[in-house]
């Protein structure tokens, strides 16, 4: 392990996470990637290695960007939650409150927090945008304020997998006059002195890694042979309707590109160090940023017992089911650690990052070799937790 491809520090006890990391490029195809941990605040793992381009050309830095897919949601949603917490946004309050275009075409009910746990039945525009106006935040909302939903609200869940970023972050510009990007940037990640950017800006894009195989329309035809193409009338139409079109009618395009990395996509094109990942995360575990009734509030469960998400349950393994918190990944399966009241969001490919309030620690885990899953079921992911936790054992005795 003397020769691993990592850089930086684990505190006394933790050194098996930093043989994980190894062995993840040893023999899970890391390419670039990063892992990051605090308890009580502070740093007790801050790993780093590999290489931010395909033709291993350019080293990974402690301060490297990365693209984390859905893994954005969880700074997505932290918005909202800071403004429920200082008053300012009613969950339970129609979404029409604060965003009246909204009210439109039979949603004139739907409370805010069905926004954030999936349930509003707005997993896509009904008509495809092309890249070019998915980059455009004014006609995104526009179209999905008109847009009817595609089941009746509060009946079922269906990850928004796109679409959550620009409802969500609709609501929080309402409320603030800021985009989701600034308003993160000012209140959150900014004063915790934290590399995460939702709309990275031009002079930052240099520190961004590429990502090496893609969450794109080609690879899920790969995955899914028989998949219906578009136009979709309803969700009936077929089982995979509901993946299609959270996936394909709100297409974002080459994500190494300048143009992505600068849009506003709050649900899945965030730029994040590890670190700065875990710092976020880290305070919110500490009990800072909000108060410990919205934190309690973040972490329970919206989902109804037994009930299948439409598209994670269609892209899980059979059988498998996922909680929703409040914009949050529920620990579920476990992907968290053994506390079941953690809590935080994975991105596709294999990024995730979460908060266990109860052990004050936080983790986060940035990759560029695209990987398996969206919550936390990757291996790689996997093997570095179950070493957090060991070493979280020992060093505490």
């Amino acid at each position: 392990m003397e020769n691993a491809p990592a850089n930086g520090h684990c505190a006394p006890g933790f050194e098996g996470v930093r043989d994980a990391f190894a062995r993840n490029f040893a023999e899970h195809g890391d390419l670039g990637a990063a892992v990051s941990v605090t308890v009580d605040g502070e740093p007790v793992v801050d790993l780093w290695g590999g290489h931010t381009d395909r033709k291993r050309t350019r080293p990974w830095q402690r301060d490297t960007l990365v693209n984390v897919y859905s893994t954005s949601k969880g700074m997505t949603a932290l918005c909202a939650h800071l403004l429920a917490d200082r008053g300012e946004l009613d969950m339970d309050a129609p979404v029409a409150r604060y965003w009246p275009e909204f009210a439109q075409a039979g949603k004139q009910d739907i409370p805010v927090r069905w926004l954030l746990s999936h349930r509003a039945g707005l997993l896509a525009p009904r008509e495809r945008l092309p890249v070019e106006h998915v980059q455009d935040w004014d006609r995104v909302c526009a179209t999905l304020a008109a847009s009817a939903p595609w089941w009746e609200p509060g009946t079922a869940q269906g990850y928004h997998a796109v679409s959550f970023g620009f409802l969500v972050g609709e609501v929080v510009r309402r409320i603030t006059g800021l985009s989701l990007g600034t308003f993160l940037r000012r209140e959150i990640t900014g004063p915790l002195d934290a590399r995460v950017f939702i709309g990275t800006p031009a002079e930052e894009q240099a520190q961004c890694a590429d990502m090496v195989g893609q969450l794109n329309e080609a690879r899920l035809a790969e995955r899914f042979p028989g998949a219906p193409k578009p136009p979709y009338q309803a969700l009936s139409d077929h089982p995979l309707v509901a993946v299609m079109l959270a996936l394909t009618y709100l297409p974002t395009g080459d994500v190494n590109s300048a143009a992505y990395r600068s849009a506003e996509i709050p649900a899945g094109n965030a730029h994040a160090s590890a670190h700065g990942l875990a710092a976020v995360y880290g305070a919110l575990a500490c009990g800072k940023l909000v108060r410990p009734g919205t934190l309690e509030a973040m972490r329970r469960s919206q989902s109804l017992p037994d009930e299948n998400d439409l598209v994670i349950g269609a892209l899980a393994p059979a059988g498998a089911q996922l909680r929703w918190g409040l914009g949050y990944m529920l620990n579920h399966y476990g992907h968290a650690g053994p506390n079941p009241g953690a809590f935080g969001h994975g991105g596709a490919g294999g990024s995730y990052a979460f908060a266990d309030p109860e052990n004050r620690l936080s983790y986060a885990y940035t990759m560029n070799k695209f990987g398996a899953g969206t919550s936390g079921e990757d291996p790689r992911s996997k093997h570095l937790v179950a070493a957090v936790y060991a070493g979280l054992e020992r060093a505490r005795g």
